[in-house]
């Protein structure tokens, strides 16, 4: 016997929307009696973290009491589709087990990736076993009548705090502690009392679609910052000593008077550019607003300087480094923990290029070629941003510039180039006067968006405009009257659905049709209150998942990406790789 889950094409990694085909590959060397093939769609995202030893906000029931040291655990199904490879829909519903003949026996099945994360739908996830059904069965004729197909304990779910946004990507990189992993799971259900079900799964590689992208503007958010070189020491101005020295062999030694400074042997700098005024800029680094960064593309980043103060002295940008820095927010219950990651997208040093000439006027802007970091797209290790129930990732933006004062002699720079971010003794004896001066300045966007590069199809992002749009029914309350105006939520919070999150603060919805009828209006909203949270005025729109878009993407038919204009994405080094969590839900 020998189970094999073959997919039809299958791309480098899936996303919303896609359609998966493919078949249940089952060898048989003899007769078996096979009650049902069930294969599922999992997502999960899983998240463990040790009891610090204050363990008294930990949120734990007390019936447990964990001890400091212990491991609590937290698994959220994100995704859970089930579809019934054999039999067929067709078949009798009352159809017995059915005895296959040796030889290989193909079974098709069919998903479509949605929207959003399913245990975020309290509903759902009740009718799953636990509340509706005795043990977690389906419904169904089975062995001693608990039902056919065995599928998870939902009310499980309901433990958690749950959020509905999109599907997060898969991921891994913090072993024992969080990882985010997708599925495709078979059962074969062999009756009987002494036979086991065949299991089997494969793992898969998970990008979400980005959200609409706001329309293109002038705007532009920055990180700017000034500075000022600090003014050079004079050279000495006393006169040499004419005292006759005597040396070790007892002849004396008339001292020969120093060379001037900016003479031959240092025509480069002049007494006059010694005292000179320091010069002062401004640096700024700008990005398109909101601060966008896609996933395989380069940096959209602009370099600007500004002069500030009159001075003949040229600054050179000698060295530069642009960091990408992220932040997983790891959840477990109450427990919260960071962890952050580093990527070094540039890192150019040696460099001469010219910042501010002495010819330049008050307020003058250059802007510094891109040509550096242009042509650098980011690793493919980087995933898009994304909040899921028990995890995050956030991203932020460091520019580190290094700037001159005087231009670098090359060889000399070049051999210092190590002195970017750190100290250099090279100088050390040297004149400080003729060595050019060195400042190292940051700049940092403390939060910029990834998105994957997935842009949703034209009707997609229609369907959700027209959803937004449409024009309230009027209600009407008591007596004929238009019912009380309720407060509406904070524009920053935003809508539901795909653009839920990382789509820009958007105007407040209108407030949602209510099918009214004329004569109990007030009993029912008397009966029937809006269920509040503490603190809150009025139901916030974050709390209920989306129908419109979620119905118009059900009816849209893939691929709606194909595998050629895919980018690359290795958020996942295996995908059927074991887990590095133990089972514990």
């Amino acid at each position: 016997m020998s189970i094999r889950i073959a997919l039809e094409n299958p791309p480098e990694f899936y996303t919303n929307l896609d359609i998966m085909k493919g078949h249940v590959v089952l060898t048989l060397s003899r007769h078996e009696t096979v009650g049902a093939i069930i294969v599922k769609l999992e997502g999960e995202s899983r998240t463990a973290l040790g009891i610090p030893n204050d363990n008294s906000s930990t949120g734990v029931p007390h019936r447990e009491m964990p001890s400091a040291g212990d491991i609590i655990y937290e698994n959220h199904k994100i995704l859970y589709k089930v579809a019934q490879a054999f039999p067929n829909e067709n078949a009798p519903p009352q159809a017995g087990p059915i005895v296959l003949n040796p030889g290989q026996h193909h079974f098709p099945f069919q998903f479509k990736f949605p929207f959003n994360n399913s245990c975020g739908n309290a509903e759902a996830m009740a009718k799953i076993g636990g509340v509706v059904n005795a043990g977690g069965f389906a419904p169904g004729a089975g062995l001693f009548g608990l039902g056919g197909i065995r599928v998870m304990d939902g009310t499980k779910q309901l433990m958690y705090s749950h959020v509905t946004k999109t599907l997060p990507p898969s991921f891994t990189g913090f072993p024992g502690e969080a990882e985010i992993r997708y599925y495709v799971k078979v059962t074969i259900q062999r009756p009987g009392l002494f036979k086991e079900n065949w299991r089997y799964q494969i793992g898969l590689k998970f990008l979400p679609i980005e959200p609409p992208r706001p329309p293109k503007s002038n705007q532009e958010a920055y990180a700017r910052r000034p500075f000022a070189f600090a003014p050079r020491t004079p050279p000495s101005t006393a006169p040499p000593s004419t005292k006759k020295r005597t040396s070790f062999f007892g002849r004396s030694t008339t001292p020969q008077p120093p060379p001037p400074v900016g003479g031959p042997s240092n025509p480069s700098l002049s007494a006059e550019a010694s005292l000179a005024t320091p010069p002062s800029i401004e640096m700024s680094a700008r990005l398109p607003h909101p601060a966008i960064l896609t996933c395989n593309k380069s940096i959209p980043l602009r370099l600007i300087a500004k002069k500030l103060t009159p001075s003949n002295g040229e600054v050179y940008l000698v060295a530069i480094q642009i960091d990408l820095i992220g932040k997983t927010i790891v959840r477990c219950q109450d427990l919260v923990n960071n962890e952050l990651n580093r990527w070094v997208i540039v890192s150019r040093q040696g460099l001469s290029i010219p910042v501010s000439k002495p010819d330049d006027a008050v307020g003058t802007e250059v802007v510094l070629p891109d040509a550096i970091w242009n042509n650098v797209p980011l690793p493919n290790t980087v995933m898009p941003s994304f909040q899921t129930c028990n995890l995050s990732r956030e991203y932020q933006l460091e520019v580190k510039l290094g700037l001159a004062w005087g231009k670098p002699d090359g060889a000399n720079h070049a051999s210092n180039s190590s002195s970017f971010f750190g100290g250099s003794n090279r100088n050390k004896g040297k004149n400080l006067a003729n060595i050019p001066q060195e400042i190292h300045l940051p700049l940092n966007f403390s939060k910029v968006q990834v998105f994957s590069g997935l842009t949703p199809p034209a009707e997609l992002v229609e369907a959700m405009r027209q959803g937004r749009t449409r024009p309230a029914r009027k209600q009407t309350g008591p007596n004929g009257r238009p019912p009380q105006q309720q407060p509406q939520p904070p524009p920053n919070i935003p809508p539901q659905g795909v653009a839920s999150s990382s789509r820009p603060p958007a105007p407040v919805l209108p407030p949602r049709p209510v099918a009214a009828t004329p004569q109990n209006d007030a009993s029912e909203a008397a009966l029937y209150p809006p269920q509040l949270r503490p603190g809150q005025d009025a139901p916030p729109y974050d709390d209920a998942p989306p129908t419109y878009e979620e119905a118009m993407a059900e009816e849209m038919t893939g691929p709606v990406f194909p595998s050629t204009a895919r980018p690359a994405y290795s958020g996942v080094t295996d995908e059927n790789a074991a887990s590095s969590l133990p089972e514990k839900n």
